[in-house]
């Protein structure tokens, strides 16, 4: 099992030093949440399923795949990713070049968790249509293959539509990763049928079977059980390193823990854990 951390779940003023810890104690992964910005209007920031905002426009904002590389300049070995990254609310040139970059610059660390989002508020602001998400993110991953693959690149699509361009340099990996956030069957479908894998919101245990059954599915129709898939859960809540077996047991590759309440005890839980699940440390 892989054991990710994430970020945003402490204040920004330690994300550099839990990063460079996070690297050193034997964590996989490290990764941060992203939204472009917030309106002050709160009428349409209702998380889906709650009856409150489920955002604070005064929360800090940063570009994600920027600070990521700010990350990988002290760190070495831990990949670098976000969860999840508004990929289609960008042009494919922008969101495509923004990894490419993290990715030469981390030496081959990044990782691309991309969603379609649940809040208009920022998509009506950025002047972009909220109701074509899904197809909008669709079409970004498919043009940002071929950018980061093919010497040049011409398309005419439903919302992007270039000449042929040359798009330089590419990532460092072969494949960047990209895996797909989100519990909809739309989700589900995009990781399914376009991504290298998909990474839910926090579950459980017994939550998560119906969406690995689903998953399976998809997949099985789409012709693809046999390419590489990686399932990234983020399972906050762990009891002990007995429940990783279980996880492992439905086919999760990668956690996503914190084994944190507070901000000012997320080093010292973060070395414990590392102890408790067998960590190899860096030397």
């Amino acid at each position: 099992m892989k054991f990710g951390v994430p970020l945003g779940l402490v204040h920004p003023a330690i994300w550099k030093d839990l990063a460079v810890q996070a690297d050193r104690l034997g964590f996989e992964s490290v990764w941060l949440p992203e939204h472009l910005v917030f309106a002050t209007d709160l009428s349409t920031a209702n998380y889906p399923g709650t009856e409150s905002p489920g955002i604070n426009p005064a929360t800090p904002l940063f570009d994600a795949p920027a600070y990521l590389c700010a990350l990988a300049a002290v760190t070495e070995r831990v990949r670098l990713g976000t969860a999840v990254y508004l990929y289609g609310l960008r042009h494919p040139f922008v969101a495509a070049r923004a990894f490419a970059t993290l990715d030469q610059i981390s030496g081959g660390r990044a990782v691309a968790g991309v969603g379609a989002g649940w809040y208009a508020g920022e998509w009506n602001a950025a002047g972009v249509d909220f109701a074509t998400r899904g197809r909008r993110l669709d079409e970004a991953i498919e043009v940002s293959r071929r950018l980061w693959s093919e010497p040049a690149v011409e398309h005419h699509g439903e919302f992007f539509d270039f000449p042929e361009v040359a798009f330089e340099p590419k990532p460092v990996q072969e494949r960047l990763p990209v895996v797909a956030g989100g519990e909809s069957r739309a989700a589900l479908r995009r990781a399914a049928t376009l991504c290298d894998g998909w990474i839910s919101m926090p579950q459980t245990l017994d939550g998560i079977r119906p969406r690995l059954d689903l998953l399976r599915e998809l997949r099985a129709a789409a012709g693809r059980e046999g390419d590489p898939f990686e399932i990234t859960v983020h399972a906050y809540e762990l009891s002990g390193p007995e429940e990783v077996a279980e996880w492992e047991r439905l086919g999760v590759d990668r956690l996503i823990v914190r084994p944190w309440r507070r901000t000012g005890e997320a080093a010292g839980r973060l070395a414990a854990f590392a102890a408790d699940h067998g960590l190899v440390p860096y030397a």
